[in-house]
């Protein structure tokens, strides 16, 4: 596997991002949908600052993909499918994009805004980007929320559409942000 894209299949790096932001998503997810319900005390500010720590985290290596993407290109697009399919697909990754910065953007506008100190696992603190305001952080709160839910649905069409391709259409959709397997030729012991 080449660690940069090839105009038929993504590189390793480009592997390795997409699929350590989706498992960080759904920690997230998990870690979003449930910190509410724990009891007041150091559990819960122990979780809270885990949430902040992951978010900075995706919104770094989100970065960190799309400078790789402008880099190293993208796979031309899969062989076959209708023009509107590219377009569409392409509108859903720069939405998706466009929410991977949002999403932890309005997290960093909701901590900023209640007052708390935002750090990085304990190693180190980010700055406030804006003042304490209790009326701003209800308005990042609604907005943290809504940004998650419309992330959750681009997220399953983006996972229902690349299941469709490879389930039903048989292209390279999924299989080429998967890792690629060695192909067996006759010379290979136990190859056919």
């Amino acid at each position: 596997m080449t660690i940069k894209n090839t105009p038929e299949r993504w590189g390793a790096v480009s592997q390795s991002l997409h699929w350590l932001i989706v498992l960080l998503i759904a920690v997230m997810a998990a870690i979003g949908l449930t910190m509410e319900d724990f009891a007041n005390g150091p559990d819960k500010i122990r979780i809270y600052a885990l949430h902040k720590s992951l978010g900075i985290t995706i919104l770094a290596l989100v970065a960190l993909r799309l400078l790789w993407r402008l880099y190293a290109g993208a796979p031309k697009p899969v062989p076959g499918a209708p023009d509107w399919q590219h377009r569409l697909a392409g509108l859903t990754h720069l939405a998706i994009y466009a929410l991977l910065f949002a999403l932890p953007l309005s997290g960093w506008v909701l901590n900023s805004a209640s007052g708390f100190p935002l750090q990085w696992f304990g190693l180190f603190n980010l700055p406030h980007i804006v003042e304490r305001s209790h009326d701003l952080h209800e308005v990042a709160e609604e907005v943290h929320e809504l940004l998650f839910w419309a992330l959750m649905l681009l997220v399953a069409l983006h996972a229902a559409a690349a299941f469709y391709h490879h389930l039903f259409v048989g292209d390279d959709t999924l299989r080429r942000m998967l890792p690629a397997r060695r192909r067996s030729t006759a010379g290979d012991a136990g190859g056919d």
